[in-house]
């Protein structure tokens, strides 16, 4: 694991499954219509329990550049954060929605009080992504938004997590 400063924030480039993380929350790079199918989503599902969905669908559909919160089932985390990167399931996207969606995980932890949050590569799945684009719009994101938060980010191996110290390296 290795640290950065970005903005008011302390970000942590960690390799490996975001279900893991014990902290505040979690966030979803979600869909608008808040649908847990694959990636990050279908593994938060699968680890955490189908609640933390049906409790999603009931705030459904959530635009990109807002966020809702949910409970995280048996995840080693108080919330599930929802930030949708896109409309619609497997969507690709253009980079401005993963500082969106950033942004708006991000403001919705802060206004809840939340210290220690863990984010997976914005879009960096079905949404296209590479995550130098990612990391490059997220990392604008927490210049704006964050404020003595710990931010964990979140490479799922060891190529990803390679990229991801490269992106946060250039910043």
């Amino acid at each position: 694991m290795e640290s950065f400063k970005i903005g008011g924030c302390t970000v942590h480039a960690v390799e490996g499954d975001i279900t893991e993380f014990e902290g505040d929350a979690v966030v979803n790079a979600a869909n608008s219509l808040m649908v847990m199918g694959g990636g990050v989503a279908g593994a938060i599902k699968r680890k955490g329990g189908e609640e933390i969905e049906r409790e999603a669908l009931e705030k459904a559909p959530v635009p990109v550049g807002s966020a809702i919160a949910t409970g995280a089932g048996r995840l080693k985390v108080r919330y599930v954060i929802h930030a949708p990167t896109m409309e619609r399931p497997a969507m690709r996207i253009p980079p401005e929605n993963a500082y969106l969606a950033t942004k708006a995980a991000l403001e919705l932890a802060k206004k809840m009080g939340l210290k220690k949050i863990a984010l997976p590569l914005m879009g960096t799945g079905v949404g296209g992504l590479s995550v130098e684009e990612a990391v490059r719009e997220m990392a604008r994101a927490m210049e704006e938004v964050c404020e003595g938060m710990e931010v964990y980010l979140y490479a799922y191996g060891r190529e990803a997590y390679g990229e991801l110290l490269r992106a946060l390296r250039s910043l």
